[in-house]
């Protein structure tokens, strides 16, 4: 006989209420969690380049100095290693960085002005026999060869304008490469200095992993900058030879611009060589701008083929795609400017993720690895 009490309890234990069930399944509850992250990176983004644009004045001799520290610090390690004190060795570093950037401005800007208006001018004969073709879009060209001086000169004032309002754009320019040259100073002469406090101010052990982050970011900017030059300097010689081969007028200063332009990947080289394209067709007719087409495509397929794999195969992987977002992201934020810098910082930030992406991976491999030996091991 079955005691009363005994028979409620189980009752009582069948009749338990059963936890809510969940609103969502998991997977969109795990799909909205990495929404949630994704957007707080996003406005964590949008907030550092927020400021970066307000104090771009500066932000941008910061910058500068890291590539300018980037593309002569083998020469400053050289020096130390030569037993050079640290400041001289610093000292002669910039010394050295004045005389080829000013040296490469000054041909750059001297080419451009001496060839300047027969390139604009051979420019505005291409568009008026390509608008013969072509239609509108030709008188379309004819419209912007025709005024590429006022809008180059808009343009600037535009750019100039948002970085420094009030201030001449020569005293501007004048000011950050002074800030940037003492920048670029204490760069290499305090970077030992720069590790240790890393190493300091880091949060536990983080330190060697933070260290590795910001030796890869650096030497990844070290990288693009030393090969983006070398390759810059091979493509400008080797399309002014062509160019000059084939008595294409204003040869320098196309070779000029394809060595400025060099710094911009795939859009600079792409503008350089239709450039001058252009102006070959424009004062040598059809059959020496196919040679000159020739000779642009064939510095493009050595520089893709052998350029790019043996110099920054090594230091910079980019997908093309990559790149042409930094640029269109690095222009829509601070024009001409942001092109030129935005590659080189993806660079940085791509070895940075790397580095990461490496250390998560050892972590997981450990992980793993752990209790799979215990078993073994007892």
């Amino acid at each position: 006989m079955r005691n009363d009490s005994e028979e409620n309890g189980r009752g009582g234990e069948g009749e338990r209420p059963q936890p809510p069930r969940p609103l969502l399944p998991v997977q969109a509850r795990r799909a909205a969690a990495w929404c949630l992250v994704a957007l707080l990176i996003a406005a964590v983004v949008a907030l550092g380049v927020w400021l970066c644009v307000e104090l771009s004045a500066a932000v941008t001799p910061v910058l500068l100095a890291l590539l300018g520290s980037g593309l002569l610090g083998p020469l400053y390690r050289r020096l130390v290693a030569m037993k050079l004190n640290r400041s001289l060795a610093a000292g002669l570093t910039c010394a050295v960085l004045v005389v080829v950037v000013g040296g490469a401005g000054y041909i750059v800007v001297n080419a451009l002005i001496d060839t300047g208006d027969q390139i604009i001018a051979s420019l505005r004969e291409a568009a008026k026999d390509l608008s013969r073709h072509l239609g509108a879009a030709g008188t379309s060209l004819d419209d912007l060869a025709s005024r590429s001086k006022e809008l180059v000169t808009k343009f600037g004032g535009t750019a100039a304008s948002g970085l420094l309002a009030g201030v001449s754009v020569v005293g501007q320019v004048l000011a950050a490469s002074i800030l940037a040259l003492l920048l670029t100073f204490f760069f290499l002469r305090d970077s030992h200095k720069a590790v240790r406090a890393l190493r300091d101010w880091a949060p536990g052990s983080s330190a060697p992993q933070l260290e590795r982050m910001a030796r890869r970011g650096f030497h990844s900017i070290e990288g693009f900058m030393r090969g983006t030059t070398f390759i810059a300097l091979i493509d400008a010689i080797c399309i002014t030879v062509g160019l000059l081969i084939l008595q294409v007028p204003g040869a320098i200063g196309l070779g000029a611009l394809v060595f400025v332009g060099a710094y911009i990947p795939y859009l600079g080289a792409f503008i350089s060589g239709a450039v001058a394209i252009l102006v070959a067709l424009a004062d040598r007719g059809l059959v020496i701008a196919l040679w000159a087409l020739g000779v642009v495509l064939a510095v493009q397929v050595l520089e893709g083929h052998v350029l790019q794999p043996m110099i920054q195969s090594r230091t910079v992987k980019m997908h093309p795609a990559t790149v042409l977002l930094a640029i269109t992201a690095g222009a829509s934020v601070a024009g001409i400017l942001g092109m030129l810098l935005s590659v080189p910082l993806t660079a940085a930030v791509t070895g940075v993720l790397h580095e990461l992406r490496l250390h998560y991976a050892a972590g997981s491999d450990s992980d793993d690895s752990g209790p799979a030996a215990s078993p073994a091991s007892s």
